[in-house]
């Protein structure tokens, strides 16, 4: 197992502060390629290239993390089985991407990346990811960007599928939170922004209805009712097909 691999695999190692000239140039101009092309694929076998992607996704230049996620989300639609084999590495750098502190660019491509893989995946396996990414997508709903707001809708309407028995009481409570966010970008400045959100609003449709266990009169919901009659009414009288 070389250096790049032990440091993924969870033996830190200390970040170089500066690379032989002829190295660093080779990492600039295969990072301002990558595409995950036939080409690149015959220059390294994947999964040198998923390590390479791993460390960079690491990487103190947001430029290359920002691109190290796209290439993830290449390798993960070209070769879903060496992805899925580190999947939980992948998603372990695929959430600090989305909550990458300085760069909205990074914070796009993970949330972009992660439909991919959550889709690859059918959303299995997930564990306590499940938690960390539906929190930031949900607060991305609001955001000022439009494409973050966009690939949020998307996420967060891909988790509606994947909550399952483990995390429907959880997903409900955050459905409940975030039910401004979804009257609000029903009428959305932006177009795209507003067909991802009614996709969505149908997706979390079921955790908005009343039912037995998850009753529309809870604390939250008494707070707000005339939003959560809004909803609902909408819901039942097909105002969102």
């Amino acid at each position: 197992m070389d250096q790049t691999q032990r440091r993924i695999l969870g033996q830190p190692l200390p970040i170089p502060t500066t690379q032989p000239k002829k190295k660093r140039t080779s990492m600039v101009s295969f990072f301002s390629k990558i595409s995950w092309t036939v080409s690149l694929q015959k220059q390294e076998p994947p999964k040198n290239v998923f390590f390479i992607l791993a460390e960079r996704a690491q990487d103190p230049s947001a430029k290359k993390r920002h691109m190290a996620m796209r290439g993830l989300g290449a390798m993960a639609s070209e070769t879903p089985d060496k992805v899925k084999k580190y999947k939980k590495i992948v998603l372990d750098l695929l959430v600090h991407g989305l909550y990458d502190p300085v760069s909205a660019d990074v914070i796009h491509e993970s949330m972009k990346t992660l439909t991919i893989i959550l889709g690859k995946i059918q959303g299995k396996s997930l564990g306590s990811f499940f938690i960390d990414i539906t929190l930031q997508a949900r607060t991305l709903l609001d955001d000022e960007n439009d494409n973050l707001r966009y690939s949020a809708f998307v996420l967060f309407g891909q988790l509606a599928d994947f909550a399952g028995r483990k995390w429907k009481r959880f997903f409900t409570s955050q459905v409940k939170q975030t039910q401004d966010s979804l009257l609000t970008h029903l009428q959305d400045r932006n177009p795209q922004v507003a067909k991802a959100c009614k996709t969505t609003f149908r997706a979390c449709s079921p955790y908005l209805k009343e039912r037995k266990e998850y009753s529309l009169q809870s604390e939250a919901d008494q707070r707000n009712p005339k939003l959560c009659r809004q909803l609902v009414g909408k819901l039942r009288h097909g105002e969102i097909k």
